[in-house]
């Protein structure tokens, strides 16, 4: 338990039928007038709805114990990815639905934030870039400007992505896993 005063970014509520919400914003308001109250931003941990929601100031709210840890994705095995943690080397199974979009951008060895509570794997997180290499691309053709200077590109994960035209197949790329986007080379 802790008091809605206590509120931080990132902490995890249980609030609704033991639903878990994650706190991406809030506000503490002293009103002129009447009792002072928290407006807070809160997501769904599990499906990614966002609500805004307020509280009266110092009410206890119940917060969730989730478990990040970082582990190693290491091979699929039919519809679930498998994890390994890297300090026990237990292995765990992880559908495809809660690994999400994170699926676009993971090849073995990459290592990922994954959040737990009481045992139910809540997401997958990955860093904010990651590098892989393009598996193929058309060669870009200098006059053609009619697509902005991008091109499509199969990563090797064989999720397609815009490149710029000056790219080339079997190059290594940074893309940013929370949009998809192209960021840079990668200088080897």
């Amino acid at each position: 338990m802790a008091s809605t005063n206590d509120l931080k970014n990132g902490m995890v509520l249980k609030l609704e039928g033991g639903q878990l919400w994650s706190v991406v914003e809030f506000q503490h308001v002293k009103p002129g007038k009447g009792p002072a109250f928290v407006r807070t931003k809160l997501k769904n941990v599990l499906s990614g709805k966002v609500v805004d929601k307020t509280f009266n100031a110092g009410v206890k709210v119940e917060t969730a114990n989730v478990d990040k840890r970082g582990m190693q994705f290491s091979y699929m095995d039919g519809d679930y990815f498998v994890f390994m943690d890297m300090d026990t080397y237990d292995q765990l199974h992880i559908d495809r639905k809660t690994v999400g979009d994170a699926a676009n951008f993971l090849i073995e060895g990459f290592e990922a934030v994954v959040a737990q509570n009481e045992g139910q794997v809540l997401y997958v997180e990955l860093p904010a870039a990651v590098e892989l290499t393009i598996q193929h691309t058309e060669p870009g053709v200098q006059g053609d400007r009619s697509t902005g200077g991008s091109k499509p590109a199969t990563l090797e994960t064989g999720y397609e992505i815009q490149v710029p035209l000056f790219i080339t197949t079997g190059e290594k790329i940074k893309v940013d896993t929370r949009t998809g986007d192209y960021l840079g080379r990668v200088n080897s």
